[in-house]
């Protein structure tokens, strides 16, 4: 299979909320350990959520899975600070995690996506209960958990991103589709 074939989630996804999409290589993918310092010691979730470290794959163990790829896809979403921006994200979201069960039918066996931020499905997590995930088939953790750098992933592929100056400002987020 090639490019051309990708095309068509690319499309899909800019039909649906994204505000950019690239076909990229996985080694234009940057994992370093300092990124779940900045989980652990910045982010209010950590430890609280099924998708979020400790429970996800190391930088080095995301490295090597990125590894087994050829092909992926990297969507960049805009978001501004408004009152159903969870919801833009959550519907986003749902769709990407579709769309990887669709690269899966197509053939594309190894699809598997990284969202951004975390979990959105459930308001609390299982996890805080010691109970199993409810929604294991569609919950995916995002890129930062994983160890992936994604301002450096992000600049590697042509995409704008800078930290936020106030919480106000509009958000680039991105999410990660591993193809084949």
């Amino acid at each position: 299979m090639h490019s051309g074939d990708l095309e068509r989630y690319c499309s899909h996804a800019m039909d649906n909320g994204a505000s950019g999409t690239r076909i990229i290589s996985p080694a234009s993918v940057v994992t370093a350990p300092w990124v779940r310092l900045k989980c652990q010691f910045g982010c209010p979730g950590y430890d609280r959520g099924y998708c979020c470290p400790p429970h996800t794959p190391t930088p080095e163990q995301t490295r090597v899975i990125l590894d087994c790829y050829t092909r992926a896809l990297l969507f960049h979403i805009q978001v501004a600070h408004l009152p159903e921006k969870e919801k833009r994200y959550r519907k986003f979201f749902d769709m990407l995690v579709d769309l990887e069960g669709e690269a899966f039918k197509d053939g594309y066996y190894k699809a598997f996506v990284f969202l951004a931020g975390p979990c959105l499905i459930c308001k609390r997590c299982a996890k805080e209960e010691n109970k199993p995930c409810l929604f294991l088939s569609r919950a995916r953790p995002c890129m930062e958990a994983c160890g992936i750098d994604v301002y450096q992933t992000a600049r590697n592929n042509g995409f704008f991103i800078e930290p936020l100056r106030q919480r106000t400002d509009t958000q680039n987020e991105y999410c990660l589709l591993l193809v084949d």
